[in-house]
């Protein structure tokens, strides 16, 4: 953070008459993918600590994490309050959900692994049972074609240095496009976008029944049912075998009936419809961490692409009409392997 930046943030919490801060506390809390960094500060009584978001409005616009905010809370999601906003100068006062994501609890507390899938999975089935759509931006093909070409640009241009020749072109069109009316075939409902252990805050103490705030929730749109699940269990930062993964999809479908949502009849299409969609996902994946390294500089993100890829080959390596995709990354990865089809 800039000085003069920072001197902006101080001034505008100075101004805020109803909270009186302990301005000397101000320390940086995180940051994430995007230009937005986090700060703690704590009230001058010590009673509580909130949380300041630093957007810089000529990079990024806080009205969006308002609005979806609002949207969740609508709906009986655990979505920090927002306390206070400077949306012109790029700031927002939040509730402060703590030092502890889901990541960081599944590591500390391992025997609380699946305490802790159940209770992120009901509260996306509530999520998706109750948050209002009104107002987000379809998840539409033109979207899901833009999200899928950083893999092409980012990935395969920038990362490997390589072009894709006109045969790969026409496969990565065909499977883009299979991929593309898979998700725009199934139920819409709230998509959180980015529903994962990252940010997912540990709001409860350890031995209690897990409990969790959810964050970086401003793309929001109005999409496949399936993606938040893909987003939760086939996670960028955490890896669990297909048994384990399948187990948890099941407990999701079920859940889901039970409440009420246009989930489809057969459970065996449903983790098909989850595989599709993962595989959208993470070639989208693959690009983004492609950007942040190459463009953005965070060279962090490099250490999470082998597992991504992990997860593409499990997929392409699944249906057959995905096996030019695997003949790519091979070509790129210059190795060959043997694949047997299931589908």
């Amino acid at each position: 953070m800039s000085a003069l930046r920072q001197e902006m943030l101080k001034k505008w919490l100075a101004g805020l008459s109803k909270f009186e801060f302990d301005l000397d506390t101000l320390q940086a809390a995180s940051s994430d993918a995007s230009f937005r960094r986090y700060f703690r500060v704590s009230e001058s009584n010590a009673a509580r600590t909130l949380i300041v978001m630093d957007a810089p409005p000529e990079k990024e616009d806080v009205r969006p994490f308002v609005r979806v905010a609002e949207l969740l809370r609508q709906g009986g999601a655990n979505a920090p309050g927002v306390l206070a906003q400077n949306a012109d100068e790029g700031f927002l006062l939040l509730q402060d959900f703590g030092n502890t994501t889901m990541l960081q609890g599944l590591h500390a507390q391992p025997t609380q692994t699946d305490a802790f899938y159940i209770r992120a999975i009901q509260d996306l089935v509530n999520m998706q049972a109750n948050t209002p759509t009104k107002g987000l931006p379809a998840y539409g093909a033109d979207k899901l074609l833009q999200e899928m070409n950083l893999f092409d640009e980012w990935y395969v241009g920038r990362h490997y240095g390589a072009e894709l020749t006109d045969q790969e072109r026409n496969w990565l069109d065909s499977i883009k496009g299979m991929l593309i009316q898979s998700a725009l075939a199934e139920p819409q409902v709230f998509v959180h976008r980015d529903y994962h252990s990252r940010n997912l805050m540990l709001t409860s103490a350890a031995g209690d029944a897990p409990q969790f705030g959810v964050l970086d929730f401003q793309d929001a749109v109005k999409g496949p049912l399936s993606y938040d699940l893909v987003s939760i269990l086939r996670d960028a930062y955490i890896e669990w075998p297909e048994a384990q993964t399948l187990d948890w999809t099941v407990r999701y479908w079920e859940a889901s009936r039970k409440a009420g949502l246009p989930i489809c009849e057969d459970p065996g299409e449903f983790y098909r419809q989850f595989d599709f969609m993962g595989l959208q996902r993470h070639l989208k994946i693959l690009g983004i961490f492609a950007r942040l390294n190459h463009r953005d500089g965070k060279a962090q993100y490099l250490n999470d692409l082998p597992m991504v890829l992990r997860y593409v080959r499990l997929v392409a390596g699944r249906y057959i009409a995905f096996k030019p995709l695997l003949l790519l990354l091979d070509r790129l990865e210059n190795k060959a392997v043997k694949v047997g089809f299931t589908f």
